[in-house]
């Protein structure tokens, strides 16, 4: 009888050992997932990333964007179209991914432009002069400058922004989040930190529409 009890003893504190240490493992592994989806949603935004649309906006675009990238050139527009769709409960955040050859240099100089607070008129000018600043899917840099020439930039301060630490490293922060994200392509998209489920502007438009139902309690 003795034997009986210590045995069940044993094999009950080696259950309830085993159990424990399930869950703890599970707990670890919960850990580790909220981990990383804070660290994702610490990259998704960036104070003083340029903004489009109401600071009071429930619900968020970030849009990491490549100026070389044809479909950011062409969803441009589109994404405008749902900012105006939802006046003041949509804005739309800017984040730099440069995967074009040269683009990194381009996109410094937007930084530069925002930083005059011409950000959106230096991007509309950079989208709508494309073709003769791309070549072969690679950035010509001094034609881009060429074409923000006309833009009415303090040029002294522009070309000191464009070149300095600062920007520079704005640059990189960017760059980095897009890897945390695991950007791969532009234009990439993530409403409110959702990412698309699939690439396109009605996938984009159907969660922009869910999210702004969930925001502002609309059936």
């Amino acid at each position: 009888m003795n034997r009986k009890l210590l045995f069940g003893s044993v094999a009950g504190a080696l259950l309830l050992g085993f159990v424990a240490a399930v869950m703890w493992y599970q707990n670890q592994r919960s850990e580790a997932r909220n981990t990383l989806a804070e660290a994702a949603q610490s990259a998704l935004y960036r104070a003083g990333a340029p903004i489009k649309g109401s600071l009071e906006a429930k619900v968020t675009i970030v849009e990491f964007l490549d100026p070389a990238c044809e479909t950011c050139r062409e969803f441009y527009p589109l994404v405008s179209r749902l900012l105006d769709l939802y006046p003041g409960k949509v804005r739309l955040m800017v984040r730099y991914a440069p995967l074009h050859s040269g683009s990194d240099q381009v996109v410094r100089m937007l930084e530069a432009a925002h930083r005059q607070g011409k950000f959106w008129q230096a991007l509309e000018r950079l989208f709508g002069n494309q073709e003769r600043w791309v070549v072969n899917h690679s950035a010509q840099p001094q034609r881009a400058l060429a074409a923000l020439s006309t833009l009415g930039l303090n040029q002294q301060q522009f070309s000191s922004d464009r070149d300095s630490p600062e920007v520079a490293q704005v640059v990189q922060q960017d760059i980095r989040d897009g890897q945390t994200l695991a950007v791969r392509a532009t234009p990439e998209f993530f409403v409110n930190g959702h990412p698309l489920p699939s690439f396109g502007y009605e996938q984009l438009s159907i969660l922009v529409k869910e999210a702004v139902n969930t925001a502002y309690g609309v059936q």
